[in-house]
């Protein structure tokens, strides 16, 4: 694999523990801005909707910008985001630089699956996606558990500081090692790329995006009560195990794209077949400790494993124009995906039918997803089990 392409997963190392480190921190925010628990749990919700509503807005606005200027800028945009939060005075501020962060993520994996597909044979295409998003993966297995540890030892705002550093690292990197002309520039043509985004094959794989990754963000929101009053974990075991839920996620990666390199749809359908079993069976394995700690591994690898895919299909289904505007807009896919999971499983928590339940709930986003993507395989019925490499 090209040098280039680690240098597009730094970019995602940072970006990912952006996102995902706050949920450490949030009694520390709370103490220091003097704001609720809940309150400060709002930082999340806002990081995911600028996510949502920043990678069409930016990919629009940078549309005849080469790739490597716009992901330079996203990631200048990115450090800067983080150094105001380092700085913010008050809950507000930092609200606000939270959802200035969050617009460089949905570009930055939008564009960067484009230009990671670039610098690849065709029939390495996924795998490419999935090395890019092997820097997510990791944010959550090191990047994570280090800034929690660092913003509980040296204040929430050392966090950000080390954030900030890593953006700086990740923008030098991009610059050395991106070729300035990875892939060939689209015609801007915004009717045009609108146009093919409201096509029905493109709409259904966002569709499927949105259900698989409510299914997972269903449990794994609230993984840390399933372990602790189901299964009978101490607090203090949580996060170990959730080590096993980072392996889980690189070697579904990884699996993911090697798979959708050969077989795509087959990928697709299969990932959301295994994911569904994963979490409709895990309500048994949480009644047994050793069972439990498997399965957070398993529901990782199951989780990661449907990226690569839906990342490369949505690709596909947009070839020829808009591909980085197609591909922003899966990326908020997945977070509306992870919202609307953790509504889901917040409501199946609070009004019924209770916590021990929240597994079989989440088991059918997926399997709604799995119908979805056989409709839109129904509607391109050739694509069905050629290799990537043959529709490329």
């Amino acid at each position: 694999m090209p040098l280039a392409l680690y240098a597009l997963a730094a970019g995602a190392f940072g970006i990912g523990v952006t996102e995902f480190v706050i949920m450490g921190l949030l009694l520390d925010v709370s103490t220091d801005l003097g704001v609720s628990i809940s309150a400060a749990g709002q930082l999340i919700s806002g990081y995911a909707l600028g996510v949502v509503i920043g990678a069409p807005l930016l990919t629009i606005a940078t549309g005849r910008w080469p790739r490597k200027t716009v992901l330079l800028a996203l990631m200048a945009v990115f450090t800067l985001g983080n150094l105001a939060c380092a700085l913010a005075p008050d809950y507000w501020t930092l609200m606000a630089a939270r959802v200035l962060t969050a617009f460089a993520h949905g570009t930055f994996f939008g564009v960067g699956s484009v230009v990671a597909t670039g610098l690849v044979a065709p029939n390495r295409k996924a795998s490419a996606i999935a090395l890019m998003f092997t820097g997510l993966t990791i944010a959550n297995i090191l990047g994570v558990p280090f800034g929690t540890w660092l913003g509980q030892a040296f204040g929430w705002r050392a966090t950000f500081w080390a954030v900030t550093l890593v953006g700086i690292v990740a923008f030098a990197i991009i610059l050395l090692l991106v070729p300035r002309s990875p892939a060939a520039l689209e015609k801007s043509d915004l009717r045009g790329d609108l146009a093919l985004l409201g096509r029905a094959p493109v709409l259904l794989g966002f569709a499927v995006t949105v259900l698989g990754y409510a299914g997972v963000f269903a449990v794994f929101t609230y993984i840390a009560p399933l372990l602790t009053e189901i299964t009978g974990f101490a607090e203090a075991a949580v996060s170990p195990i959730l080590l096993v839920f980072g392996g889980g996620l690189i070697a579904g990666n990884l699996a993911g794209g090697k798979f959708a390199d050969r077989w795509l749809a087959p990928s697709v359908l299969g990932s959301l077949v295994v994911l569904a079993l994963v979490l409709g069976t895990m309500t048994f394995a949480l009644h047994s400790r050793a069972m439990a700690v498997i399965y957070v591994g398993l529901l990782g690898a199951a989780a990661f494993a449907t990226v690569a895919p839906l990342q490369m299909w949505v690709l596909e289904k947009a070839e020829g124009a808009g591909q980085s505007l197609a591909s922003s807009f899966n990326i908020a896919a997945f977070n509306l995906g992870n919202a609307a999971g953790a509504w889901l499983g917040g409501m199946v928590i609070a009004h019924g039918p209770g916590l021990g339940t929240v597994t079989w709930v989440a088991a059918l986003l997926p399997l709604s997803a799995l119908a979805v993507a056989w409709l839109a395989l129904r509607l391109d019925r050739p694509t069905l089990g050629e290799p990537a490499s043959a529709r490329s």
